[in-house]
């Protein structure tokens, strides 16, 4: 029996595609970084700026997944409470 609230429906390959481009951008950007021809305040500048967006990126995602999932169950409690009540009024149940 599945005691999770949220089913996920994403494959073993999309979070590999997902984490292998993370890690492609990531190190690509470390690597511009480094043989970038500016002084190291600029680099460190830009290293600290994309830091900010990365970790503002999963931040992001994860409100986003948060709210999502409370959307979901407040929606199941909501469809129990209805079947319930019609249930017990004697109307047809919702499918």
């Amino acid at each position: 029996m599945n005691h999770y609230i949220y089913e996920n429906h994403n494959s073993k390959s999309f979070y590999t595609m997902a984490w292998v481009g993370f890690g492609l951008s990531f190190v690509g950007m470390l690597i511009g970084l480094v043989y970038m021809q500016v002084d190291l305040a600029t680099k460190g500048f830009l290293a600290m700026a994309y830091l900010f967006s990365i970790t503002s990126c999963f931040t992001l995602a994860k409100v986003v997944r948060d709210k999502h999932e409370a959307d979901r169950f407040i929606n199941k409690v909501e469809t129990a409470k209805t079947e319930k009540f019609l249930n017990e009024s004697g109307g047809t149940p919702i499918v």
